[in-house]
């Protein structure tokens, strides 16, 4: 799920640069046909796809692999698990690695458990998970994670 090129080390000429995401993600066309195998490995129709985003669980902004399977996975648009809510959630943390308030490793921790709790609890000014509970959750996405989407279509 993580890219190999991204450490803690490195954060500061990969994550914390400016476009480094765009430089490191696939083209949108690729993206859209794993999302197109992923629902059709689920049995959703396409046009029922529409609602569903695809998510990478680590996001290339705190260092998730661009493109690997494993970091793959659909989630709702919209609500309070849903992709929008992530990003921002992701956004912030990203800010609190690059201004060496977070680890790379803490960041990524809250990204995959219980995420939405960063979103909640975040202030726009303190970067303080710790007393957040972002290691609980039951491990799954509202129904999401799993199903055998670990081969590229």
């Amino acid at each position: 799920m993580l890219d190999e090129r991204v450490t803690q080390q490195s954060i500061g000429e990969t994550i914390c640069r400016p476009g480094y995401a765009d430089t490191v993600a696939p083209p949108f066309d690729e993206l859209m046909e794993h999302k197109t195998w992923m629902l059709a490995q689920r049995g959703i129709d396409a046009d029922a796809g529409i609602g569903l985003a695809l998510d990478r669980h680590v996001p290339i902004v705190l260092g998730g692999s661009p493109d690997a399977p494993a970091n793959l996975d659909l989630l709702p648009w919209g609500g309070q698990r849903g992709e929008r809510r992530k990003a921002r959630a992701a956004v912030a943390l990203k800010r609190c690695v690059c201004e060496g308030q977070l680890s790379l490793a803490e960041a990524q921790a809250a990204i995959l458990g219980n995420w939405s709790v960063v979103y909640s609890g975040f202030s726009q000014s303190a970067c303080n998970i710790n007393r957040l509970d972002v290691v609980s959750g039951d491990g799954e996405r509202d129904g999401q994670r799993g199903g055998g989407h670990d081969a590229s279509p």
